[in-house]
């Protein structure tokens, strides 16, 4: 794929992190249960590579609370670390993994960059963002507990998605 054609999806991807949120969020809690941001950091990471889904996953979350609030400012650079790590993770293991079964590396990268990416986000937060005041049982609780039902959404739709972009032959055959 060109730089050119993966600037373009990462283009589309990083106005989908402004444009999805606004739709969820006219839902009552939607957007948090749902994490709609969540959604084209990784397909971008598992479509276009680490580093188009790690500046993806950058900008999104910046793009969206500098133009409509959303996340907040104190929010946005946990949520910039959090989906840029979802993201490059998401193509690092699309890039790793090879089981010669397209469907099973999708989802093994996206499980293992969901896991990989909340390791980091926690991390940055216990050091960071609440230093001396984040305990592993908080960050179980707002990464894992409170987030299963974005997680089962995530894992049912990305997925598909990636899939049917590959049939419609929008990103490269991956066998």
């Amino acid at each position: 794929m060109t730089n050119i054609k993966k600037t373009v999806i990462a283009a589309i991807l990083t106005a989908l992190c402004v444009i999805l949120p606004m739709a969820f969020h006219a839902i009552p809690n939607a957007g948090i249960l749902i994490s709609p941001m969540h959604i084209p950091a990784f397909i971008a990471g598992l479509t276009i590579g680490p580093l188009y889904g790690l500046i993806v996953g950058l900008l999104g979350p910046f793009l969206s609370s500098m133009l409509t609030g959303m996340p907040a400012v104190s929010v946005m650079p946990q949520m910039m670390i959090e989906l840029a790590s979802y993201a490059f993770f998401a193509g690092l293991f699309m890039r790793l993994i090879r089981t010669y079964n397209y469907m099973a590396d999708i989802y093994l990268s996206l499980s293992l960059s969901m896991i990989a990416g909340r390791a980091v986000a926690g991390i940055c937060r216990a050091l960071i963002f609440s230093s001396g005041s984040y305990s592993f049982n908080a960050w179980l609780a707002s990464y894992f507990v409170s987030t299963w039902p974005a997680i089962i959404v995530q894992l049912a739709i990305i997925p598909a998605i990636v899939f049917a972009l590959e049939k419609a032959n929008l990103i490269e055959k991956r066998y």
